[in-house]
């Protein structure tokens, strides 16, 4: 068990602790603890895995490859704030690439990788199903349509802390 708190804070500790005591040695409830790992500390830590993979049994080969492939799981940390640029046909026809590249640069950042502050990390989607809306991109779920390259400024600086 974890006694340290580079996974989080010592309640999110204390509590994946209680997690791995209570599924300890239960393989076939690799899905809940990854479930429950998420849910405490927003992504599921490096760390966490072995951790999960010598209180369960499981190679972390294997658990690495359960994460990847089911989408609800994240091995990156969540910002405050997540935008998604849609990369879709419609949205990439009319500029969506040009919109990324605007805020990547803005926020001086690359893609899947969060600010130095975790206020913002950008990532890409293949359609976010608001076709007549493109370019968009949404912002926590909340949907930005129709976007220029000039729209992005204003619309980061709306999110000032």
């Amino acid at each position: 068990m974890c006694s340290c708190n580079r996974l989080g804070s010592d309640e999110q500790v204390k509590e994946f602790n209680e997690v791995l005591d209570h599924y300890k040695d239960k393989k076939s409830n690799i899905m809940v603890v990854l479930q429950k790992t998420q849910g405490i500390f927003g992504y599921i830590p490096k760390e966490a895995v072995g951790m999960i993979s010598d209180s369960l049994k499981i190679a972390e080969s294997e658990i690495y490859g359960i994460i990847t492939f089911y989408s609800q799981f994240t091995l990156t940390p969540k910002a405050k704030y997540n935008i998604d640029v849609c990369l879709g046909t419609a949205c990439f026809v009319l500029g969506a690439n040009d919109i990324l590249n605007k805020i990547l640069d803005k926020l001086k950042v690359r893609l899947g990788e969060p600010t130095p502050d975790n206020k913002w990390i950008v990532t890409s989607c293949r359609c976010l199903g608001c076709c007549g809306l493109a370019p968009a991109i949404t912002i926590n779920g909340e949907v930005y349509g129709k976007l220029k390259p000039e729209d992005v400024d204003k619309i980061l600086d709306s999110f000032a802390d």
